[in-house]
């Protein structure tokens, strides 16, 4: 029975065997990724779409976007499209990862700076606008460990406490760690994968001072008066739609409409004190602001002389401002 069904597939490899190899090239050439990635002028994204308060839509004059970049992984065909198509670039790999790390694990990296984005536009919009917003507990995930560090830590792993003492925000650790000398060694608990796990970090000195070579990211879980709900699509990721959320925030719960009329696009992080933080990929940002016939265009004002540059370059018919600040941005738009 085996000798006849080896027999047959002999028969159709020896029958097939061009078609077979064809398929085995297409194959090879579409999934085989060379260390490269594509960087595109992206699109925008209506953040009213996005937005529930009281599990009601939003409804304004106006919208509030953020602007994105499009990313694509460096296949073989993809690479010879971009050789061709304008305002496709190709960068070396490393120029977006670290060392060992994938464009995949620095993907998942990115999901969480979208959620401590949105944690932090949350707060920060609830707060400006006079909302009710109660922070039950700050989440600590590990983000980059350092190569001289000497610690057992793991990316992802979620801080609980230093030394017995329970950590909730950076300036926290920075005491411990400064409290310490040169060659001590801390006891640090963390939540890994559900599990509750002791490790330890070595001290060392640095210019700027002792370090025991970690940073962490906070995520926030809170409860708000008015209930929101914010929602995301999976290929999303990344902290630089945060000014633009904690605008849209702002709007759907204050009782004015700063939209105006206007299709306002924008990008930038944000922080829970209200700071807009320079990102990348600017010019593919604000391309697609203008594909998609923005009025205006929110920039940090790191980005700025780049984005008037590109405006320049292409001969772009949109309006652009630098902002530093929530407050900025607000008043600017009123």
């Amino acid at each position: 029975m085996l000798n006849k069904i080896y027999v047959k597939i002999k028969e159709f490899i020896i029958k097939n065997y061009k078609f077979l190899v064809v398929w085995l090239i297409l194959i090879f050439m579409f999934f085989y990724e060379l260390p490269y990635v594509i960087y595109t002028p992206g699109g925008i994204v209506n953040l009213e779409d996005r937005i529930k308060v009281d599990d009601t839509p939003l409804k304004d004059s106006g919208s509030l976007n953020m602007s994105y970049v499009s990313l694509v992984k460096g296949t073989i065909p993809m690479l010879l499209i971009a050789t061709i198509m304008p305002n496709w670039d190709i960068l070396d790999k490393d120029e977006i990862t670290i060392e060992d790390e994938s464009v995949d694990e620095l993907l998942e990296l990115e999901k969480l700076y979208m959620q401590s984005s949105i944690d932090n536009a949350t707060i920060l919009a609830f707060t400006k606008a006079k909302k009710e917003i109660t922070i039950t507990k700050n989440v600590n995930n590990i983000v980059f460990i350092a190569d001289e560090a000497n610690t057992d830590l793991e990316i992802y792993d979620e801080i609980i406490s230093v030394d017995g003492i329970t950590i909730t925000t950076i300036d926290e650790l920075k005491s411990i760690i400064n409290s310490k000398n040169e060659e001590d060694t801390v006891k640090i608990i963390v939540n890994r994968n559900g599990t509750e796990k002791e490790c330890s970090a070595k001290v060392y000195m640095t210019d700027d001072g002792l370090k025991i070579g970690i940073s962490f990211l906070t995520t926030y879980e809170y409860v708000t008066d008015p209930e929101i709900d914010i929602s995301t699509k999976s290929s999303e990721s990344g902290s630089s739609g945060g000014l633009m959320l904690s605008l849209a925030i702002y709007n759907a719960i204050s009782d004015e409409d700063i939209t105006k009329g206007r299709t306002i696009v924008g990008t930038g992080t944000i922080d829970i004190d209200g700071n807009v933080g320079e990102i990348d990929g600017i010019k593919y940002k604000l391309l697609g602001a203008v594909k998609n016939k923005a009025d205006i265009f929110l920039c940090p004002k790191e980005n700025y002389n780049e984005a008037i540059e590109v405006k320049n370059e292409f001969d772009l018919d949109i309006k652009i401002y630098s902002v530093a600040t929530f407050d900025e941005a607000i008043n600017l738009l009123k």
